[in-house]
C-alpha cells in the first residue's frame, strides 16, 4: 500500500510510489499553512545556531549546532554521491530543478516535526530526554482525543525506524563502505570480515557513549567532510567554468521540456522528487529525535535550526554535485560512461566524473564514502535506540547497541541485499504515521 504506483503510465522511470507523493504534498501544504516560513526565518534560523539566543533557561543534552550535525550526518552521505547521479541518468538534467524544489518543500516538514518533537519531549528519571515522532503521536494526539490512535501510530513509527536504523542505518552503509574502500586496499576484498571489526569497534566506542559522544563526533566530522566535498565540486566547476552557465540553462530547459528518454515531464519531476525525499529526510521523523535533545528556551527555535537540514543535504550539497554531473557531461547515455549510467552506478559515475578533472580525486572519495557511511551509522544508532527504548525501557538499551553493532560485523561478511531493499521501504514508510501526526497537530 506504501509504495502503491500512484501514475499508470508505464514509462520508465515515471513510478511514483504513493509514500513519495504523500511526503511531497505534505510538504508543500505545510509550507502554505505557515507562511514560507523556510523563507521567512531563514536569517533568524542561522542566528539561533551560531548561539546567538542562547540563554541560562535553556534545557536539553546537546547544543542546537550539535543537533543539527548529528542529524545531518545521517543524511548527507551515499544519497548525496549515488542517488543524484541516478536521477539524472534517468531523469535527466531537469531532474535537478524539482529536487531542488522539493528540498525547499522538505525545509518545512522539517520545521514542523522538529518543533512539535521539541514541544511534547520528556524528561528522563536518569535526566535523559526521550524525543521525537513516537512522544509527539502518542501525546500530542492524546490531547486532542486520539489516545488509542496516537499510541498505535508511534508504535509503528518506532518499529518502522529500528528495522531502518538497522538495515539502511547499518548494514547498507557497511556494505557500500567497504565496496569502496576494498578497491583502494585489496586486504580487505580478501578479509571483509576485519573491515566489519574495525567498523563494530569504532561505531561501538562512540554509542556506547551516548548522545552527546554521538553529537561531539558529528559536530567534528560533518562540517570537515562537507567542507572537501564542497571545495571539490566548486575546483570541477572551476575547471569547467565556461560549461556552468549552459548546465544551469539546461537544467532549467529540461525541467519543463525534458526529452522523451527522460519520461516527459512526469519522469523527471518524479526522479528528482524522489531523490529529495530519500536524501534529506523530511517528513521522516527521524531527525527529530536528535532535535529534542537539542537545549532551546523555546521549541520553535530549534524547529527554525532544522530548516537548514534540507537546504544543506538537498539544495547546496545535491545540487552540487548535479552541476558537476552535468557539465562534466558523465550522464549521457551513449558517452565514455555509457555502461554506468545503463547499469545505474551512482556512486561510481559521480567519481568518474570527478576523476575527468582531479584523477587521483576517486581515491579520496573512497575514503570519503567511509566517512560518510561512519557518521549515518552512528546517527541512525540513536534514532533506532530511542525508538527501542520508547518500546521496551531505559535499562534495555545496551542490547539494542550490541544488535546494531553485530550488524555490522555480519553485513560485512553476507550479502543482505533483501535486507537492505526493505530496510529503505521501511525508513521511507515511517512518513506514514508521522505525517498524520503532522496533519493533526500542525495548529499547535
Amino acid at each position: 500500500v506504501f509504495f502503491f504506483d500512484i501514475f499508470f503510465g508505464g514509462i520508465e522511470g515515471t513510478s511514483m510510489p504513493f509514500i513519495v507523493a504523500w511526503l511531497i504534498v505534505g510538504g508543500v501544504f505545510l509550507t502554505f499553512r505557515f507562511g514560507f516560513i523556510n523563507v521567512r526565518m531563514f536569517t533568524h534560523s542561522f542566528k539561533i545556531i551560531t548561539g546567538k539566543y542562547k540563554t541560562a533557561d535553556d534545557v536539553g543534552e546537546i547544543t542546537p549546532f550539535q543537533s543539527l550535525t548529528t542529524a545531518l550526518s545521517a543524511t548527507v552521505g551515499l544519497g548525496n554521491i549515488a542517488g543524484v547521479a541516478i536521477a539524472i541518468a534517468v531523469g535527466g538534467p531537469g531532474a535537478t530543478f524539482w529536487m531542488i524544489l522539493a528540498g525547499f518543500f522538505g525545509m518545512t516538514l522539517k520545521f514542523t516535526e522538529v518543533t512539535l518533537a521539541q514541544i511534547y519531549r520528556v524528561k528522563r528519571p536518569d535526566g535523559r530526554i526521550m524525543g521525537g515522532a513516537m512522544q509527539y503521536l502518542s501525546k500530542g494526539l492524546a490531547s486532542k482525543g486520539h489516545a488509542k490512535l496516537g499510541r498505535v501510530l508511534a508504535i509503528i513509527f518506532a518499529v518502522l525506524a529500528i528495522g531502518g536504523s538497522l538495515g539502511a542505518g547499518n548494514a547498507f552503509q557497511t556494505s557500500q563502505a567497504m565496496g569502496a574502500i576494498s578497491e583502494n586496499i585489496p586486504f580487505f576484498k580478501t578479509y571483509p570480515i576485519v573491515f566489519g571489526l574495525i567498523m563494530a569497534a569504532i561505531v561501538g566506542f562512540v554509542i556506547i557513549g551516548g548522545i552527546k559522544r554521538i553529537a561531539r563526533t558529528a559536530e567534528k566530522i560533518v562540517p570537515l567532510m562537507v567542507f572537501i566535498y564542497l571545495l571539490a565540486s566548486l575546483w570541477i566547476l572551476a575547471v569547467n567554468a565556461s560549461a556552468v552557465p549552459g548546465a544551469i540553462s539546461l537544467i532549467f530547459h529540461e525541467a519543463f521540456a525534458p526529452t522523451a528518454a527522460a519520461g516527459g515531464l512526469i519522469g523527471v519531476l518524479v526522479q528528482g522528487f524522489k531523490r529529495a525525499a530519500f536524501s534529506s529526510e523530511a517528513g521522516i521523523g527521524s531527525a527529530a529525535i536528535v532535535h529534542s535533545t537539542a537545549a532551546v528556551k523555546y521549541p520553535v527555535r530549534q524547529g527554525m535550526v532544522a530548516l537548514y537540514e534540507p537546504f544543506i543535504d538537498t539544495i547546496v550539497i545535491c545540487s552540487m554535485t548535479a552541476l558537476v554531473i552535468v557539465t562534466t557531461g558523465v550522464y549521457a547515455a551513449d558517452g565514455e560512461f555509457a555502461n554506468l549510467v545503463a547499469s545505474k552506478q551512482g556512486a561510481a559515475l559521480t567519481s568518474a566524473a570527478f576523476g575527468t578533472v582531479i584523477s587521483w580525486f576517486p581515491v579520496i572519495l573512497s575514503f570519503s564514502i567511509v566517512l560518510f557511511a561512519f557518521s549515518t551509522m552512528i546517527s541512525w544508532s540513536y534514532y533506532g535506540e530511542r525508538s527501542w527504548t520508547y518500546l521496551f525501557g531505559e535499562k534495555y538499551t545496551l542490547i539494542y547497541k550490541l544488535i546494531f553493532v553485530s550488524f555490522t560485523v555480519i553485513s560485512s561478511v553476507t550479502s543482505a541485499s533483501a535486507l537492505l531493499d526493505f530496510s529503505d521501504l521501511l525508513i521511507l514508510s515511517m512518513a506514514l504515521p508521522n505525517l498524520i501526526g503532522l496533519y493533526m497537530l500542525q495548529g499547535d
